[in-house]
């Protein structure tokens, strides 16, 4: 990637709106951009200047066609009908648009590079041909992400940075935002940074005792070594363990709502999605498949899904939507085994107890309005709660439940940093276990020069996080998933 290049792209999302924006980042973005606008007032530093759109009084022919193809092969084809249009000089320039003009001048822009960011009514020809204005005059369109790969390549932000802001705008819910925010700020780097720099004062201390042996620098004892290690050991151990929250928070996750016909599941499924989504009768067996709805707890996205009455099947279809029920459960996160509290226990529901033991589960005891008496007791480690869909009892206290076992009772803190991704977590493992090795090569009496190896292993890993030391394949994965225009 050459990072000479002056870039340009669409940097709103496809289709019409009141607004879009065209971005143009490089050392000829301001030399590009004013031929093709007419100031009311001198543009300025970091301030947004009305201007009006208009016809370059000179354009090379042959360059405007090869921009045009370049942009039709890479943006959506929503409209022809410039395609056709005469590029003929005139006197006079027209005006296409009224615009709003934006100047960020380096270093202090979001990839360093001299930014010009032309605001124009959202209109797809209108945009398109901003772009083709531009590739005309010499700037190249951009790749996904390649505006937050300069930032990361120029040394704005770090790799772990970058990640966070497609996590910012993939954020659903407000939550989701926040966290991105934090990771964004640099939360993840910091809680890095300090076991970085300790491990990296062991592999001083390591290396200058085995280079300057002769000269009587002391080298540690071996049990404060396996000491310092051990030390590093428990932040990278909870930073690890962190992800189990950051994934659920990046990517949400799936609960099912099960239990024998007539218990109530479609009833709570409406108390929870806050709309009636589920057909609710008083006739057993109403749901013959999987009903579905996302909706945020505690910011977190949870899919909700409805399932058939668990029971010895009447027909083909319930039989078929029972099956769909058990895989369900089987592939949910979290499950909610829903009882009916006005009815004594059945084989059923014992059962049902049973499978759902063997993930995540809560038991939900219903239909508490109309209980007379206590809910007969049942062996179970379950934590329980008691609602009803009737009268709205118990659903918050059903929705905080559900948020204690998606946050456990770790008490994380977003702006402590958290993993939030794979490729995170696996690079973290691959520290513990280096780091492990190298206890195990202090046991075994190996020399300080094969203990620096398993350390400079244990070091590698942290540095990929944030990139430091990061391939460019890596970097190709990471910043391909990215949209055009960031």
């Amino acid at each position: 990637m050459n990072l000479d290049d002056t870039i340009v792209a669409i940097a709103t999302p496809p289709g019409r709106g009141g607004i879009g924006v065209v971005r143009l980042a490089g050392a000829d973005a301001m030399a590009i951009a004013l031929p093709m606008l007419r100031f009311k007032h001198a543009l300025e530093p970091g301030r947004a200047i009305f201007a009006e759109l208009i016809e370059p009084e000179r354009c090379d022919a042959g360059a405007l066609a090869r921009g045009q193809a370049s942009v039709a092969s890479e943006l959506d084809s929503e409209s022809t009908a410039h395609q056709s249009r005469p590029w003929a000089a005139v006197p006079q320039p027209q005006r296409i648009d009224e615009v709003v003009v934006t100047y960020f001048a380096k270093p202090h822009s979001y990839t360093t590079d001299d930014i010009v960011e032309i605001s124009a009514h959202g209109s797809p020809v209108v945009l398109r041909h901003v772009v083709e204005l531009a590739l005309a005059r010499g700037a190249r369109l951009a790749e996904p992400g390649e505006f937050t790969m300069r930032a990361f390549l120029n040394g704005r932000i770090d790799l772990a940075q970058a990640e966070a802001v497609r996590d910012l705008i993939e954020s659903q819910t407000l939550y989701q935002a926040k966290v991105a925010a934090q990771q964004l700020e640099g939360a993840l780097s910091r809680r890095l940074q300090p076991i970085k720099q300790r491990l990296v004062e062991l592999i001083a201390m390591l290396e200058a005792g085995v280079d300057f042996a002769e000269d009587d620098v002391s080298v540690l004892p071996s049990d404060q070594i396996l000491q310092r290690i051990m030390a590093l050991r428990q932040p990278l151990q909870e930073l690890s363990g962190s992800f189990t929250f950051g994934k659920i928070v990046h990517q949400g996750l799936t609960l099912a709502i099960v239990g024998r016909p007539n218990v109530g599941k479609s009833s709570l499924f409406n108390c929870l999605v806050e709309r009636e989504r589920a057909i609710v009768t008083a006739t057993p067996g109403t749901t013959r498949d999987l009903v579905s709805e996302t909706v945020a707890i505690g910011g977190i996205p949870v899919q909700l899904v409805d399932t058939a009455g668990i029971r010895r099947a009447l027909d083909e279809a319930e039989s078929i939507g029972i099956r769909k029920s058990m895989e369900a459960l089987a592939d949910a996160d979290l499950v909610l085994v829903i009882f009916d509290c006005s009815q004594a226990i059945t084989e059923e529901d014992l059962e049902l107890m049973k499978q759902a033991s063997r993930r995540p589960a809560i038991l939900v005891e219903n239909k508490r309005d109309l209980c007379s008496s206590e809910f007969p007791s049942v062996s179970s480690q379950l934590p329980r709660v008691m609602t009803s869909a009737v009268t709205g009892e118990g659903i918050t206290e059903l929705r905080s439940e559900i948020l204690r076992h998606i946050a456990g009772d770790s008490g994380l803190d977003m702006e402590a940093g958290f993993l939030t991704n794979v490729r995170q977590e696996s690079l973290v493992n691959s520290s513990l276990a280096a780091l492990d090795a190298a206890s195990a090569a202090i046991g075994n009496r190996v020399p300080h020069e094969m203990l620096l190896l398993d350390l400079y292993n244990a070091l590698r890993p942290l540095d990929q996080i944030t990139g430091a030391t990061t391939t460019d394949d890596i970097l190709n994965l990471i910043f391909s998933t990215f949209c055009i225009g960031k």
